[in-house]
C-alpha cells in the first residue's frame, strides 16, 4: 500500500565475452563535455535552451502536434479515470490530479461509498494550495507517507518530482500538518514509525553520513519533540554502501516489526530486526527481500537459492517463505521457513501483499497474470486458492486492508481497460466494481505473442497489437519498446494516448520480454548482469529482426523507445545497429557507461552493470557505453533525446553529453529538456501530455510521413 512502504531503492544460454571488439580510449579525468555536468550551471542552462529551442520549433511547431496535446491532455485529465483504492482501517484514500488540481489532493471516502458510482470524496489535503502557500513546486510522494495505524502519516513533499523529499507529519483526521509535529529536511530518507512517538529515520545528518549513491546510511531513532541533533543512533552503514532504511510491518493480529535493511548494492542486502533499538542481524540470503506480517508470519522473498543456516533443506531462488513471528524474535539467525510460493518453469513470482488473515499473491505465467489467495492451514502449510482473473491481462495488487480480509486488483491489457475488482480473501472472490470506459476504437486491433530467437538461441517473447488482417509487406509504421534491467517485468498495459495517437491510426506497437527484467524468474534477469548484458542487447535486435522476417515492419518503419535504463537500451542500439531503425526516443537515459557512477545515484547501480574500478567489467562497459561508441563516419537515425533537469536519479547529464557529441560529428538529433518531472515524463498532467505528443509527432513524422 502506497502509505505503508518505508523507502524504495531506486528495479539464459551461454555466450563468451572474451573479444568486445574496439575499445574507444577515454581519458580518465576530464573529458570534452564533462561541463554539462553541472546540471545547473549558467553555461549548461544556456546550451539546454538552445537546443530545446531549435527542437520545439519542429517538433511542437505544427497543427498535428496541437491535435495531439490536445488530445493526450483530455485522456489524461478525464474525470472518468479510475481512481486507484488505498485501503486503510476500512476507508478508501485516493491521490487525484485534474486541470483544477494540478500538484493534486489526497481525498478520502468510506469503502461502500467508493463501490458506488458517483463516490463523494472528502478533500484530505490540497496539494496545489500547500504549494502556493509555501511558494514552492510540491508534489506528493506517496511511496514515502507513513501510516501509524489510522492517525497520522509523514507526507513526503518532492519539489518537482525530485527523488529527495521533505517529510511533514499531517493529522488525517483534522486535515491538518500537525502542530509542532515530525519534520524532516529535504534529502533522500526513509522513515520508519515506531510507534505514535517514535520514528527510526535514515537521512542527510551532516558530513558523512550519505553514501557514494547519495543516499543515507546512518539511523537514528527520533522522539517526539525532540530536535534532530539530540536523535540517537541506532545503526551505522559505511559509505561504499547503496543505501541504509528503517521499515516496519504490522498485522491484524497485533504483531509489529521494525527492521533496518543495509543495501550492500542494489541487489545484495544485509536485514536486522530491531528490538529496543538493538539490530539483530536476520538470517536471510543477501538476496532477500522482506515484505509482510500476516496472521504472525513473517513473509519474504529470496532471489538466490539458499539453505538456511543448520537446515539441510534448500529452498530455489524466485520462492515466497515464511516464519512464524515468535520463532523470528526468538532466533533470527536459524530459521525454519515454510513455502508459500516456489518457482515452476513458466510461473514466477510477481507480488504480495497481506489482508487481515491471508495473503494475495500475483505471479506470471508465460507473462500473463495470475492471481492467489493464500492461507496457513491448522497443519501449518500454506493453501493457494486461484482468483478467477481474465486470460491474457496483467494483474496487479493495488491495495489490501488490515481490517478485514477484502483488497483491490487491477487487471489490464493492451486492449482492455483498466478494471477495478474488489476481492474477499476469506471466500477467494472477486468482483468486478469499477471499469474505465474506452479510450480508443479496439475493435479492429487484435493483441499477440510471438517468440524470437535471440544471437545465443534463446527463444524471447514479445506481445505485438496491430490492425486485424494487416498487409504482411514490411510497410507497417512500427512501435517497439523494452526495458531489460533491474528484474523489472514488462506486462501488457492499457495506454489510452497510444491507441489514440498510434494504434487507432494505422501503427503496430511492440513490447519485448528481453532478458534483463524478472518476467522468467531471477534466472532472466541474472542472465544479463555486468559483462553478460549483451545478451539483453541482442535479444532486443532479435526481436526486430523477427518483426522483419515476418514482413511486419521494415527498418525504414520501425521506430524504438525506451526509458532509464531503457534509454541506455535505446541508446545501445543506435550505436551497434543503426542501420535496424528509423526513429529512436532516448528517454531520460543512462549512456555514459564509463562516468556513471560519478553522476547522480549511479554508483547505486554497479551491481547491475558493473564498475570502471574492475579492469574487465570496465573494458565491457566502454564496449557498449553509447556516449563514447558514437562515431563520426557512421550514419545514425535522429534520435530524440528526452531528459528533465530536475531528475536526481539519472541525471540529465547523460543525455546532454550525447547530444554535444552528436553536434560535434554532425550528426542530426532533437533534444528536449524540461524542467520538472524528475526521473518521469513531466510532473503533472499537462506536462505528461506535452511529452505524449511530442514523441508520437516525432514518430509520425518518421514513420508515416517518412522524414
Amino acid at each position: 500500500m502506497g502509505f505503508r512502504r518505508s523507502f524504495a531503492v531506486m528495479a539464459l544460454g551461454l555466450m563468451a565475452f572474451s573479444v568486445y571488439g574496439q575499445v574507444p580510449q577515454v581519458p580518465e579525468q576530464v573529458e570534452k563535455y564533462q561541463w554539462l555536468e553541472d546540471v545547473w550551471g549558467k553555461k549548461s542552462i544556456d546550451w539546454v535552451k538552445a537546443h530545446n529551442q531549435r527542437s520545439e520549433k519542429e517538433l511542437k511547431g505544427d497543427s498535428r502536434f496541437k491535435e495531439f496535446e490536445k488530445i493526450a491532455t483530455r485522456i489524461l485529465e478525464s474525470p472518468d479515470r479510475l481512481p486507484i483504492p488505498d485501503f486503510e482501517n476500512g476507508k478508501v484514500f485516493n491521490t487525484w490530479q485534474d486541470s483544477k488540481h494540478v500538484r493534486g489532493i489526497l481525498r478520502v471516502t468510506t469503502q461502500k461509498d467508493y463501490l458506488s458510482a458517483n463516490p463523494h470524496w472528502k478533500t484530505v489535503l490540497d496539494i496545489d494550495a500547500l504549494a502556493k502557500k509555501d511558494k514552492r513546486n510540491w508534489l506528493m510522494d506517496r511511496n514515502v507517507a507513513q501510516f501509524p495505524g489510522d492517525k497520522r502519516i509523514l507526507v513526503g513533499l518532492t519539489d518537482g518530482g525530485e527523488d529527495a523529499v521533505t517529510m511533514r507529519e499531517f493529522d488525517l483526521a483534522k486535515g491538518k500538518f500537525v502542530k509542532n509535529g515530525f519534520n524532516l529536511p529535504r534529502a533522500k530518507q526513509g522513515v520508519a514509525w515506531v510507534d505514535d512517538n517514535e520514528l527510526l529515520v535514515a537521512t542527510d545528518w551532516g558530513k558523512g553520513t550519505m553514501t557514494y549513491s547519495g543516499y543515507a546510511f546512518v539511523v537514528k531513532s527520533v522522539k517526539r519533540g525532540q530536535p534532530l541533533s539530540s536523535a540517537k543512533e541506532i545503526f551505522r552503514g559505511k559509505k561504499e554502501d547503496t543505501l541504509v532504511y528503517p521499515g516496519s510491518m504490522d498485522d491484524g493480529a497485533g504483531h509489529k516489526l521494525n527492521t533496518i535493511s543495509r543495501a550492500l548494492d542494489f541487489f545484495n542486502t544485509e536485514t536486522f530486526i530491531v528490538s529496543g533499538h538493538k539490530p539483530r542481524h536476520l538470517g536471510v540470503p543477501k538476496k532477500c527481500n522482506p515484505i509482510d506480517l500476516v496472521d504472525g508470519q513473517f513473509v519474504f522473498y529470496i532471489d538466490e537459492d539458499w539453505t538456511p543456516t543448520g537446515s539441510k533443506h534448500k529452498f530455489v531462488k524466485g520462492s515466497v517463505l515464511s516464519v512464524g513471528f515468535s520463532a523470528l524474535k526468538r532466533d533470527p539467525e536459524h530459521l525454519k521457513p515454510t513455502i508459500i510460493f516456489q518457482p515452476t518453469g513458466s510461473e514466477f513470482f510477481q507480488a504480495v501483499q497481506a489482508t487481515k488473515h491471508t495473503l494475495l499473491l500475483t505471479t506470471m505465467l508465460n507473462v500473463n497474470g495470475q492471481a492467489y489467495v493464500c492461507k496457513m492451514g491448522s497443519n501449518g502449510t500454506w493453501k493457494k486458492t486461484k482468483l478467477p482473473v481474465p486470460a491474457n491481462a496483467a494483474v496487479d495488487i493495488l491495495s489490501a486492508n488490515r481490517s478485514d480480509d477484502k483488497f483491490f486488483l487491477s487487471i489490464r491489457g493492451f486492449l482492455l481497460p483498466s478494471s477495478i475488482f474488489l476481492g474477499d480473501g476469506s471466500t477467494a472472490k472477486l468482483t468486478k466494481v469499477k471499469s474505465r470506459k474506452s479510450q480508443f476504437n479496439a475493435s479492429d486491433l487484435v493483441n499477440e505473442q510471438y517468440w524470437a530467437v535471440s544471437k545465443d538461441g534463446t527463444k524471447v517473447p514479445y506481445f505485438i497489437v496491430h490492425k486485424k488482417g494487416n498487409t504482411l509487406d514490411g510497410n507497417n509504421p512500427t512501435h517497439m519498446t523494452a526495458y531489460g534491467g533491474f528484474s523489472a517485468p514488462s506486462t501488457p498495459y492499457y495506454d489510452p494516448i497510444m491507441g489514440k495517437l498510434w494504434l487507432e491510426k494505422g501503427g503496430v506497437f511492440v513490447l519485448a520480454n528481453i532478458r534483463g527484467g524478472s518476467e522468467f524468474g531471477p534466472a532472466w534477469h541474472d542472465a544479463g548482469l555486468k559483462t553478460h548484458r549483451q545478451r539483453i542487447y541482442d535479444d532486443f535486435a532479435a526481436v526486430a529482426n523477427d518483426l522483419f522476417t515476418r514482413k511486419i515492419t521494415s527498418p525504414e518503419k520501425l521506430g524504438i523507445s525506451g526509458g532509464s535504463n531503457g534509454g541506455l537500451l535505446m541508446g545501445v542500439q543506435m550505436t551497434q545497429h543503426p542501420e535496424m531503425y528509423k526513429a529512436i526516443s532516448i528517454e531520460i537515459p543512462l549512456l555514459d557507461m564509463l562516468r556513471f557512477e560519478k553522476i547522480a545515484a549511479g554508483s547505486s547501480w554497479t551491481g547491475e552493470y558493473g564498475t570502471v574500478a574492475n579492469p574487465e567489467e570496465r573494458k565491457f562497459l566502454a564496449y557498449i557505453s553509447p556516449y563514447n561508441r558514437l562515431d563520426a563516419n557512421v550514419t545514425y537515425p535522429e534520435p530524440l533525446i528526452f531528459t528533465t533537469t530536475k531528475d536526481d536519479r539519472v541525471g540529465p547529464v547523460h543525455a546532454r553529453k550525447f547530444a554535444a557529441r552528436m553536434e560535434e560529428f554532425g550528426k542530426p538529433f532533437f533534444y528536449y529538456e524540461i524542467l520538472e518531472g524528475g526521473h518521469s515524463s513531466g510532473a503533472d498532467l499537462k506536462q505528461k501530455a506535452t511529452t505524449d505528443a511530442v514523441l508520437y509527432n516525432y514518430f509520425t513524422k518518421k514513420l508515416v510521413d517518412g522524414k
